[in-house]
């Protein structure tokens, strides 16, 4: 009989073997294509070139050895990767065999892997109405397996979702020019945390990445149907045919608040590979940054 140690074990182990193959395909590469290290650091002196900037001209050198010489700057790779996984209870929802929990879980699983690989710190904050747990940004693979354990793992305390309080919390954390992924359904009241989206605008590089089911789009009519709140435990009668209103105007309200304020929005549906998804929207952000 599997225990639940082992059970978690096994798990981490096929992530990691489908994160190695997504590492090895053009998927790593566009991720370091896509966001840049925080600034640019001194690599080395070199012979002046016709059509060198003269600006770098290292006059001190070029005194001493009696040659232009010029300062040569690569590219600092030093990035901390911050991820915001919701694991409130909206998202163990599912219209057929793939629960939004599921799908956020390999998500995120994968991005703390390829930008381990990457050489980048990595911090994750679990949260539902509240913090959960809180993983500082830090190198190396043990580091990142505690991370995967938890998201495979963690379950909330909290019943509810609070966007507000996930937003606070990253305004509050000195990590300035961090790259964010918020991975979430943002099922919450979109004008509660408007203010603190747009300071996180100007803090971090933020992209939302909002996880949903197809019935959230397309839900069908099916006359009243009883349902339970999964993070109130409600239960009330819906009327289907206006729900799928609803459940657009909701997606459409959230669309316009990111695209006011500039911010990255990827939609991730369940039962459908991501892969494609992702490497489409870091082609996007290479092309933007050409």
């Amino acid at each position: 009989m599997v225990n639940k140690q082992d059970e978690i074990r096994e798990k981490i182990k096929r992530i990691k073997i489908f994160t190695k193959r997504l590492v090895s395909s053009s998927l790593s590469g566009d991720y370091l294509s896509a966001f840049k290290g925080s600034g640019m650091e001194f690599h080395q002196l070199r012979d002046y070139q016709v059509g060198d900037d003269v600006r770098l001209i290292d006059w001190n050198s070029s005194v001493k050895s009696k040659n232009l010489k010029i300062k040569e700057f690569i590219e600092e790779r030093d990035r901390t990767i911050i991820l915001m996984i919701d694991i409130s209870k909206s998202n163990n929802y599912a219209s057929n065999l793939e629960l939004k929990r599921e799908l956020l879980a390999n998500i995120a699983s994968s991005l703390a892997l390829i930008a381990d690989e990457n050489n980048d710190r990595v911090g994750a904050a679990f949260f539902s109405d509240s913090i959960e747990k809180w993983f500082p940004p830090k190198r190396g693979i043990a580091h990142i397996h505690n991370i995967l354990k938890a998201i495979l793992t963690l379950t909330p305390s909290g019943n509810g979702t609070n966007i507000s309080e996930a937003l606070k919390f990253l305004i509050r954390l000195k990590q300035q020019n961090s790259i964010v992924f918020m991975l979430s359904d943002f099922i919450d009241d979109d004008t509660s945390y408007s203010k603190f989206l747009k300071l996180i605008s100007y803090k971090y590089d933020f992209i939302g990445m909002r996880i949903l089911d197809a019935f959230e789009s397309e839900f069908p009519d099916l006359g009243l149907l009883e349902v339970e709140d999964p993070e109130t435990g409600e239960q009330i009668v819906l009327d289907t045919k206006n729900l799928k209103k609803f459940l657009n105007d909701r997606i459409v309200r959230v669309n316009q608040l990111f695209s006011k304020y500039r911010i990255d929005l990827l939609d991730l549906k369940t039962n459908q590979n991501f892969i494609n998804p992702l490497i489409r929207f870091f082609h996007r952000r290479i092309r933007r940054s050409i």
